[in-house]
C-alpha cells in the first residue's frame, strides 16, 4: 500500500513539475481551460516541494529537461482527457442516457490508464534525480500526509439519510 502512494505522490510531482514548467515557459500563450479534479495549484505545490526537499539549482534544471522532453508525450493525452470530459457535459444538464456515457467513459479509461502509464514513467524518472536522502524525505513527507488523510477520512461524518 505504501508503494502505491508513494508512485501516487511521485506522479503528482511530476504532473506539478511539469505544469509549472509548462506555465513558466508559455508565459504569453492563452490560459489552458480549468482543469477540474486535477491540480490546480501546481506552481505553488512544485515550489513547495523544491523548498521541502532542498532541491538543487541542477536538479531542477534536470527535472525541467524531463519534463520538457515528456510534454510532447503529455499534452496529447490530457487533451483527449479534456475532450471527453465535454462529451459528457450534455449528459450531466441535460438528457441522460446511460448507454452514450458508459461508451464515453470506457473510451476516457483507456486514455486515462495511458496517460497514468506515461506519468508513472515520468515520475520514475524524476525520483531517480533525487538523492537517496531527497527520496527518503519524500517517502516519509507521502507517508505522513497518507497518514492523515486516513485519519481525516475516518474522521468524517457519515452521510445523512434520506
Amino acid at each position: 500500500m505504501k508503494s502505491i502512494r508513494v508512485r501516487f505522490l511521485l506522479a503528482a510531482l511530476a504532473v506539478l513539475l511539469g505544469g509549472a514548467i509548462a506555465k513558466s515557459q508559455t508565459a504569453d500563450a492563452t490560459p489552458p481551460p480549468p482543469r477540474h479534479g486535477g491540480f490546480g495549484m501546481e506552481g505553488h505545490l512544485m515550489g513547495f516541494y523544491a523548498k521541502y526537499l532542498n532541491v538543487s539549482d541542477d536538479q531542477k534544471t534536470q527535472m525541467k529537461a524531463v519534463m520538457q522532453k515528456e510534454r510532447a508525450t503529455l499534452k496529447p493525452l490530457m487533451q483527449q482527457v479534456h475532450q471527453m470530459e465535454q462529451q459528457l457535459k450534455p449528459y450531466e444538464e441535460g438528457t441522460y442516457d446511460a448507454a452514450k456515457v458508459q461508451a464515453a467513459v470506457a473510451q476516457q479509461a483507456q486514455t486515462l490508464v495511458q496517460l497514468k502509464v506515461e506519468e508513472t514513467r515520468i515520475h520514475n524518472e524524476l525520483f531517480q534525480l533525487l538523492t537517496p536522502d531527497q527520496q527518503s524525505k519524500l517517502k516519509e513527507f507521502e507517508a505522513n500526509r497518507a497518514a492523515r488523510m486516513q485519519q481525516h477520512t475516518q474522521n468524517a461524518p457519515a452521510p445523512a439519510q434520506d
